[in-house]
């Protein structure tokens, strides 16, 4: 949630700390979850499904909300796979953007998606074919970390 401190024209620019925002790699078979931003920042680029943490919620929560929100699916319990910080400075150098950004691992056991939220259309997309979607490389790396933690033994439950 943006603070009252902010500046710019834009209610989440030149804050005074971070959003924490989360995103999920979500697996249904082989296939990763994608949906195109339908908002600013990046309208119209693919991406993980994800936004921003409400206050007084948890992250499990917030991805689950967030994924349910832009895909109409629900999710199993989701893990941990890294942070990344997108800061972005203006001309002076002065922070404009800081996002802490918190991804998960999940399943869905639903293949039926519905864009809603900030998605202006979602997909199942294959291993194959994500270099089409021209990926953020820091999204790529997380699906990379997320593949190769369902491949461990101990690996996310299955439905």
């Amino acid at each position: 949630m943006p603070d009252s401190t902010a500046t710019g024209p834009d209610k989440r620019d030149y804050l005074s700390r971070p959003i924490i925002g989360v995103g999920a790699v979500v697996w249904h078979g082989n296939d990763v979850l994608l949906i195109r931003r339908g908002k600013s920042p990046n309208k119209g680029q693919w991406s993980l499904p994800g936004g921003a943490q409400d206050l007084g919620e948890t992250l499990h929560d917030a991805v689950r909300r967030e994924v349910f929100e832009e895909t109409g699916i629900t999710i199993s319990e989701p893990v941990l796979i890294d942070t990344v910080d997108l800061i972005t400075r203006d001309i002076t150098g002065r922070v404009q953007y800081h996002y802490t950004l918190i991804d998960f691992l999940a399943e869905a056991s639903e293949t039926v998606l519905s864009a809603g939220g900030d998605a202006a259309d979602a997909r199942w997309v294959s291993q194959d074919d994500l270099a089409n979607y021209h990926l953020w490389d820091k999204t790529i790396v997380m699906i990379e970390r997320a593949r190769d933690l369902r491949e461990r033994p101990l690996g996310l439950p299955s439905f």
